[in-house]
C-alpha cells in the first residue's frame, strides 16, 4: 500500500508539473517550468506577402558602405549585399559599388566613403550600421540631389535620408522563448558585441521572452566591448572567450549579438555540445559559418535585406512613402528561421506569442 501510494504520488506531481497553472515541460522533460503560450493564431498578412511589383531600375546606380566587419561577417552586412543582390536580378539593377568599412579607421574614413559614392554618381547611397550616423549627418546635406539611407539608426531632419530601422527587440523576444523551452538546464546566455543602446534591445527581447515562456530561467549577460569599441563585432576570439565563461557558469544555449565575433560564441557552443542562435541573417545556411550550423538551432531574423531591396524599390518608383517607418513583427520585419528543422515543434508555440505581439497584445521593452 506504502508503494502504491508512494506511486500515486509521483505520479500526481508529475500532471503537476506538466500542466498546473498552464505550465509545461520541454522536449526532453527537463529544464524550465514553462508557461502556456498566449491564445491566438499568426496573422495571414504581411508586407512580404502584400509587396507590389518589382519596378525597372535598370538605370539605377546604387552605393553601399559596408560596416565593420563587411561581406562574409555572417550577419547584417551579408543580409545587405543580399538585399541588393535581390534588387539586382528582379529589379534590373546592373550598376552597384560597395566601399568596405577598416578595422580601428578614424571617424572620417566613413565621411569619405559617403562622398565618394556621391561624387561618383551612386544615387542612393545606402549607409550599413548606426557608426555612420555622424557622417551622415555632415555629408547628406552636402549632396542634396542624392539620396541616402541608414541602417540601424533614426537620423530626422534631413530631407534626403531615409531611416531603416527595426524592431529587434520583438525578433529576439521569439528566440528567447525558443531558447527556454530548448535549455535542459534553465540557463540560458546573450552574448552582445559592443554595449550600445541598438545591441541592449537585442538583450532586453531576448530575456523578456525567455521569462515569459519561463519566469525562473536563469540568464548570463556579457558584452564583448564598452559603446565607441566596434571591435566588438569583429573579435571572435574574445567572443569565444565570453561564451565559454557562460558554458561553464552553466548556460546550455547562447544567443549572439556580437557580429562576426559570433563565429567564436559559436566555435565554444560546439566544443561543448551546447545549442547557440543566430542573428540578424539565418546563420544556419551562411557558408561562413556552415561548419557550425550542428549546434545552430534558429535565428532571429533581422530583415536588413528585406528593407535594403524595399528601400531601392521605393527610390526606382520615386516614392519614399512606401518605406515603413519601422520594421517589426507585425509586416515580417524581423522574425526567427527554422532553417534545418531542429525546432519544428515549437512553431505553434513561438507563432502564438509573434501574433500576440503583432496584435498589440504583448509589449516588448527595448531596454533591459
Amino acid at each position: 500500500m506504502v508503494a502504491a501510494l508512494l506511486t500515486g504520488a509521483v505520479a500526481l506531481a508529475g500532471c503537476a508539473k506538466d500542466s498546473g497553472g498552464g505550465g509545461t515541460t520541454n522536449a526532453q522533460g527537463q529544464g524550465c517550468r514553462l508557461s502556456a503560450p498566449p491564445a491566438g493564431a499568426t496573422p495571414t498578412t504581411s508586407a512580404a506577402q502584400q509587396q507590389q511589383p518589382a519596378p525597372n531600375a535598370a538605370t539605377m546606380r546604387v552605393g553601399l558602405a559596408f560596416d565593420i566587419g563587411g561581406r562574409g561577417d555572417a550577419s547584417f552586412n551579408d543580409a545587405s549585399a543580399a538585399g541588393l543582390e535581390r534588387a539586382k536580378s528582379q529589379m534590373g539593377v546592373t550598376d552597384v559599388k560597395t566601399l568596405d568599412a577598416g578595422a580601428g579607421e578614424p571617424e572620417d574614413a566613413k565621411q569619405t566613403r559617403l562622398r565618394q559614392l556621391a561624387r561618383e554618381g551612386y544615387n542612393p547611397v545606402i549607409a550599413v550600421g548606426y557608426a555612420y550616423a555622424d557622417a551622415l549627418k555632415l555629408v547628406a546635406p552636402e549632396f542634396p540631389g542624392t539620396k541616402f539611407a541608414i541602417i540601424d539608426e533614426d537620423v530626422p531632419g534631413i530631407p534626403n535620408v531615409t531611416s531603416l530601422v527595426f524592431a529587434e527587440e520583438q525578433g529576439s523576444f521569439l528566440v528567447g522563448v525558443i531558447a527556454a523551452h530548448r535549455s535542459k538546464n534553465c540557463h540560458i546566455g546573450f552574448v552582445g558585441g559592443v554595449e550600445t543602446p541598438l545591441i541592449k534591445k537585442f538583450e532586453a527581447g531576448y530575456v523578456a521572452g525567455a521569462k515569459a515562456a519561463a519566469p525562473d530561467i536563469k540568464i548570463e549577460h556579457k558584452y564583448l566591448t564598452p559603446a565607441g569599441d566596434f571591435s566588438g563585432f569583429q573579435d571572435p576570439n574574445k567572443g569565444a572567450e565570453v561564451a565559454t565563461g557562460q558554458l561553464e557558469a552553466g548556460a546550455d544555449v547562447i544567443y549572439h549579438a556580437a557580429g562576426a565575433s559570433g563565429k567564436g560564441v559559436f566555435s565554444s557552443v560546439q566544443s561543448a555540445h551546447g545549442q547557440a542562435i543566430g542573428v540578424d541573417s539565418d546563420q544556419y545556411n551562411q557558408p561562413t559559418v556552415a561548419q557550425y550550423k550542428d549546434v545552430i538551432i534558429t535565428s532571429m531574423l533581422k530583415r536588413v535585406d528585406l528593407a535594403v531591396y524595399d528601400y531601392v524599390a521605393a527610390v526606382a518608383r520615386n516614392d519614399l512613402s512606401t518605406v515603413p517607418k519601422k520594421f517589426d513583427l507585425s509586416i515580417d520585419g524581423v522574425g526567427y528561421s527554422t532553417s534545418g528543422g531542429v525546432i519544428n515543434d515549437l512553431v505553434p508555440t513561438v507563432d502564438a506569442y509573434k501574433a500576440a505581439i503583432a496584435r498589440g497584445e504583448i509589449k516588448v521593452s527595448d531596454k533591459p
